[in-house]
């Protein structure tokens, strides 16, 4: 199933944080594919995150070490193809801006890099010994992605679904999100006895850490109130009654 939109209603603030992060991801992005190619291997191997390379320096932490803690970070922004880029931008675009109007625009960002660092740190305690550079905003969107199952678990996706012929149906983000989590988990279990090679490049338990981190960080993040207009409009209801 692939998402193609969302219902938005009682959403109030601009997603400016939201559009800020895709369009940050598009410039690297846009940066990366217009480099040759020997210019765009180094680029990847300097600012993708190593797991061999940062678990030494978690090991002995030094302030000579920051470059390479800097990758936690830095590789939220980078990707490996069109595809890999267009998939992670369509799903931050259609669960962002809710998530970024459930927590306000500093919560929200704070909150992102949070739930891909979570991400990284769980890729790297999987497979510590990897010289393959993680790359990609998955697992920051993951992290959105639990916050959205959480807050709105009945909340409306519109998905995309091939049967010869493509089809769109509406359903809860509690089956969508719910049957994209259960499959980012069975692939990864099934990638531990070949780790990399057996996962086809893709860091499944990236996705994985930075789903259950969102789902334990928007408790600290959320604003109720927000959550309660969100959940109040997209039912037909006034979010709070008059005295």
């Amino acid at each position: 199933m692939i998402p193609i939109g969302d219902d938005n209603r009682g959403r109030r603030i601009s997603p400016y944080v939201n559009w800020s992060l895709i369009l940050i991801n598009l410039s690297v992005f846009v940066y990366q594919f217009t480099r040759p190619m020997a210019e765009l291997e180094r680029f990847v191997f300097s600012w993708g995150a190593v797991p061999a390379d940062v678990v030494p320096a978690l090991q002995s932490p030094s302030v000579g070490n920051l470059e390479t803690y800097s990758t936690l970070f830095t590789s939220m922004f980078m990707h490996g193809s069109l595809a890999h880029f267009f998939g992670n931008m369509l799903f931050l675009w259609i669960f962002g801006d809710n998530i970024e109007d459930a927590m306000g625009h500093i919560g929200y960002l704070f909150f992102y890099l949070l739930g891909g660092l979570a991400a990284a740190m769980t890729h790297i305690a999987f497979d510590p010994t990897s010289t393959i550079p993680m790359i990609g905003a998955s697992g920051a969107i993951s992290a959105v992605m639990g916050a959205y199952l959480l807050l709105f678990p009945t909340g409306m996706v519109r998905v995309l679904v091939f049967f010869g012929l493509p089809l769109i149906f509406m359903v809860p983000a509690i089956l969508m999100l719910g049957l994209w989590f259960l499959t980012q988990l069975v692939a990864g279990v099934a990638a531990l006895e070949g780790a990399g090679e057996a996962a086809g490049g893709i860091a499944f338990w990236a996705h994985v850490g930075g789903f259950v981190a969102g789902a334990v960080l928007v408790w600290l993040f959320r604003d109720t109130r927000a959550v309660a207009r969100q959940k109040a409009a997209r039912s037909g209801r006034r979010p709070f009654s008059r005295a």
